[in-house]
C-alpha cells in the first residue's frame, strides 16, 4: 500500500511517452514540491511545459493540493487546469473530486506527487497508479518533515528514477 509504482527525480523527466504507452489518459498532479517549491508561487519553466506538453498531447490533468483555495487555484488556472484544494490528503475526497473534473477511470489515471503518506497513499486507497517524485527543495512544513522521516523508514533511500 505504500510503495509507488514508480519513481522519478522531478515531474518533468516523468515520461509522457511511457505513461500514454500504458494507456493512461488522465494525471493527478500534487503542487507543493511535487511542481511548485515549498513556499514559492513561481514554478519552473520545464514543469510548466511538461504540464503544456502532456495537455498537447491529449492527457487530462488536474492539480489536487491540501493547499488552501486561493494559491491553488492561481496556479491552476495560470496553467489553464483544473484544480482541487484543501484535499485533506491521503483521504479519497480530493482524489475522487479530480477524477469528476478528469472524466478518467482510476485505471487509465495516474497520481505524480511527492510525499509518501499523502499522494502515494491517497492514490493507493483508491487503486490509482502512482510516481514518487523527489521533493524540488528540502524546506517543509513541520509535519510534513515529520512524515519524511517516517518515509526514509518504510522507503529507505529513494531508488533511483
Amino acid at each position: 500500500m505504500l510503495r509507488p509504482d514508480g519513481f522519478a527525480e522531478r515531474l518533468c523527466l516523468v515520461s509522457l511517452a511511457d505513461l500514454a504507452a500504458r494507456g493512461f489518459t488522465g494525471i493527478i498532479v500534487d503542487l507543493d514540491n511535487t511542481l511548485v517549491a515549498y513556499g514559492r508561487e513561481q514554478l519552473s519553466d520545464e514543469d510548466a511545459a511538461w504540464i503544456a506538453a502532456a495537455r498537447a498531447q491529449g492527457f487530462a490533468v488536474c492539480l489536487v493540493s491540501n493547499n488552501f483555495n486561493d494559491r491553488v487555484l492561481k496556479i491552476g488556472d495560470a496553467l489553464d487546469v483544473p484544480a482541487v484544494a484543501n484535499a485533506l490528503k491521503p483521504l479519497p475526497r480530493g482524489f475522487e473530486a479530480a477524477l469528476r473534473l478528469l472524466a478518467t477511470p482510476r485505471d487509465r489515471t495516474v497520481v505524480v506527487g511527492d510525499q509518501l503518506f499523502t499522494d502515494m497513499l491517497g492514490a493507493k486507497l483508491l487503486g490509482l497508479h502512482c510516481i514518487l517524485t523527489e521533493p524540488l527543495v528540502a524546506k517543509d512544513w513541520l509535519g510534513t518533515r515529520v512524515l519524511r522521516m517516517l518515509e526514509r523508514v518504510v522507503l529507505g533511500r529513494r531508488p533511483a528514477a
